[in-house]
């Protein structure tokens, strides 16, 4: 296999791994989002997914805020980031 060859693969590779990557991303802000503007309509949803924790407002509203700052973390680095 030639060398440009690999090394397109490998380029294709490190692109879908960053798209699950901001495919995660996204969903965790979607949920954030959701649980910071309507946490007692989501607090079923929010007791599945905070597991061993009891889903209270307090935590929804929490998460939401978390979730919302570690979204803009990732935007910021990808748009300072050398390419």
């Amino acid at each position: 296999m030639p060398l440009a060859s690999r090394k397109m693969i490998v380029l294709r590779i490190a692109n879908m791994e960053n798209l699950l990557f901001l495919v995660i991303v996204q969903l965790n802000l979607v949920f954030g989002v959701a649980g910071l503007l309507w946490p007692e309509k989501f607090m079923s949803v929010y007791g599945i997914l905070m597991f061993p924790w009891p889903a209270t407002n307090r935590a929804i509203r929490t998460h939401g805020v978390v979730s919302v700052a570690g979204y803009l973390l990732v935007v910021v680095r990808l748009v300072l980031s050398p390419h």
